[in-house]
């Protein structure tokens, strides 16, 4: 592996085409050695059996995606939720990832209130980050472009992420700055200060920001170079707070799938490369 790809890890959905050993291999290949990985694949493929194939393969596996959804108001929603995400905590711990992304979760159906929707996301926490840290598995709350405030995820920005966090010890709650996400803030320079002056950043993201959006918003995520983020101002942001973690490539482009795995995996740490160092 060359010292410039030593900190990039490939994210599992990048290339949801490939099987975990495809996975793997292709990573293998593309001198990548590190993984972010995602629950679906890994329940199918069976969990220690995934973390030993990628033990196995030389690589780390950098984060699990995805817990949350943690905004539902009746109690058998909220129940269900917790019930899931401490599965999503020991799912993390037996693919051997310190690190559970967490997308916080949209406002139930017919609920208007953003505010009182980030408080159950708080009050959820509070059962949580007690029984991930008894695992050694961090939470990592991932803010989304406000676009998705409605369906997916009630916090928005870092600040909002960070305010959450911060309830918690930092090596039980912090943050993802996912570039994706928070390019567009320019809050963000002073937000990522903020949360790695706490010691908060527990995941480092990217993909880039294309438009037109496709109708279907979620998987309008580009390759690295083909959009509008600044990847090295977000990098050097992020570095100036001493943090010199993964660097994980999370891209969901439906272009992407239908090519070649391995030929996408080989791009991505060209564009890289390129782009982000």
């Amino acid at each position: 592996m060359s010292s410039e790809l030593s900190r990039l890890s490939v994210n599992q959905e990048t290339v949801r085409q490939l099987s975990l050993p495809e996975l793997a291999d292709g990573c293998a290949k593309a001198g990548v050695g590190q993984v972010g990985l995602w629950r679906a694949p890994v329940q199918e493929y069976g969990i220690e059996r995934a973390g030993q194939l990628m033990k196995d393969a030389g690589l780390t596996v950098t984060s699990l995606c995805r817990g949350g959804f943690l905004t539902a108001s009746d109690p058998a929603g909220r129940a269900r939720a917790l019930d899931d995400n401490r599965a999503a905590v020991d799912e993390a711990a037996g693919v051997g990832t310190d690190t559970l992304v967490l997308v916080c979760g949209g406002l139930p159906e017919g609920d208007k209130d953003l505010y009182g929707a980030r408080e159950r996301v708080a009050d959820a926490l509070a059962e949580l980050a007690p029984y991930a840290a008894a695992r050694g598995v961090r939470l990592a709350i991932e803010p989304l472009h406000p676009m998705f405030a409605s369906d997916r995820c009630v916090v928005s920005t870092l600040s909002q992420a960070l305010d959450l966090a911060e309830r918690f010890p930092a090596e039980q709650v912090g943050v993802v700055v996912d570039a994706y996400h928070v390019w567009w803030d320019d809050q963000a320079p002073a937000q990522i200060a903020r949360a790695g002056a706490g010691g908060r950043i527990h995941s480092f993201q990217l993909a880039d920001w294309i438009t037109p959006l496709p109708a279907g918003v979620l998987v309008g995520r580009g390759q690295l170079g083909d959009g509008s983020v600044d990847f090295r101002f977000l990098r050097r942001h992020v570095e100036a707070t001493g943090f010199d973690g993964p660097i994980e490539a999370e891209i969901f482009n439906e272009e992407l799938w239908a090519r070649d795995g391995a030929e996408v995996i080989a791009e991505v740490a060209a564009r890289y490369l390129a782009h982000a160092c």
